[in-house]
């Protein structure tokens, strides 16, 4: 495939405005420039207008198989206004397109498939199969891995190499997520009688004090020595209606980053015996709700799979983690264990932000060194 093609390819897949849904037209767009080249692929309807795709590239009798996979969703671009150029435009200027989901992450998607094509165009030999698997919802609970791996998608998998930006870097392990929320149920009353209400507010107040309390105890107790230490924020609170009033309901929401010393299934138990403690012989009514819980994930060092990244540069790339989570959490929840990196184009500083961009060259070397990864993993 001509550079000129690899190019428009990505301002293409920019282009569809896929925020937060939407990815059934990204997954035609893949599935149609695939079918171009005669790769198969396979839709899975996640709801209306939003479908992962997977499609397979094999050749011998190995049964090995090594996993391409990248989100097709997009956050949100925030204020268009503070955008120097239109996010959704993917225009070039010195060397870089820009637009929402050039970094994080259509340009480790769309090198992914390009490789894919070459190997097949270029008749390159290698021993086994390439799996595509492009999901929906990542930026929202990573809602397509969840939905593949239930299915089964994931449970041939040898190696799984997810196309997140990291710069040159292989991320190895990264920390687990908990978002949960706490409402608070308390009695409305004057503010000039307090004692006839139940403050909503102040019983939120006791339980961020508890919690914070206890998962500083976690984070003294316990340590990964690559991932660190659980990391605990509450990082939203809504209450009342007006100010001369006793509340009666209020809501809190939290994030902690797990590490696997100290496992989400322990983190969330914790937050439910500080709500029973409050809520025991007292005027107290809090209720946890756990909205998004995904799992820490810790690769090896020195796979199979980061040998053969390591063999295509002359000086090693750093091996790094991170605390952000990826569709591994739900991935590595398949019936079988197997290797996983994270390695794209891109700056892992860049997601989420206005003006984000993408290094041409970048996203270029990378559709090469996919398919020499893909070759020598699959020798």
């Amino acid at each position: 495939m001509k550079t000129a093609k690899k190019i428009k390819v990505l301002q293409d897949v920019i282009q569809i405005k896929s925020i937060n849904g939407n990815e059934a037209k990204v997954a035609d767009y893949l599935a149609n420039i695939l079918n171009e080249y005669g790769i198969a692929s396979e839709r899975i309807r996640y709801a209306e207008g939003r479908d992962n795709l997977v499609a397979t590239l094999s050749q011998g009798d190995s049964q090995t198989v090594l996993g391409f996979t990248g989100h097709m969703d997009v956050v949100d671009v925030g204020d268009e206004s503070e955008w120097v150029h239109a996010p959704f435009a993917a225009e070039i200027v010195d060397g870089k397109m820009y637009g929402r989901g050039t970094t994080d992450m259509k340009s480790g998607l769309v090198a992914m498939v390009l490789a894919m094509i070459e190997l097949k165009e270029n008749n390159v030999p290698f021993n086994g199969t390439i799996k595509l698997l492009a999901t929906v919802g990542e930026e929202v609970g990573e809602l397509g891995a969840e939905q593949l791996t239930k299915l089964g998608y994931a449970d041939d998998l040898s190696a799984l190499l997810i196309g997140e930006p990291t710069n040159y870097n292989l991320m190895y392990a990264h920390m687990g997520s908990i978002n949960y929320s706490v409402i608070s149920y308390g009695k409305e009353a004057h503010s000039s009688m307090p004692e006839q209400g139940f403050n909503a507010i102040n019983h939120l107040n006791e339980f961020i004090t508890m919690a914070n309390e206890e998962l500083h105890k976690v984070a003294t107790d316990h340590v990964n020595e690559e991932l660190g230490r659980t990391i605990h924020n509450v990082t939203v609170i809504n209450g009342g209606n007006q100010v001369n009033s006793i509340p009666s309901r209020a809501v809190l929401q939290g994030n902690i980053r797990s590490i696997p010393e100290f496992s989400n299934e322990q983190v969330i138990a914790l937050l439910e015996n500080i709500i029973q403690q409050l809520n025991e012989n007292s005027p107290y009514h809090l209720e946890l709700v756990i909205d998004f819980n995904k799992i820490p994930v810790q690769a090896e060092k020195n796979s199979e799979l980061i040998q053969s990244i390591q063999q295509q540069f002359e000086t090693p790339l750093p091996l790094v983690t991170a605390a952000g989570t990826t569709d591994a959490a739900e991935f590595t929840k398949s019936k079988n264990q197997f290797d996983i990196v994270v390695f794209g184009p891109g700056e892992a500083t860049l997601p989420h932000q206005v003006n984000e961009f993408v290094e041409i060259d970048n996203y270029l070397d990378m559709i090469d060194k996919y398919q020499a990864i893909a070759k020598t993993y699959l020798q």
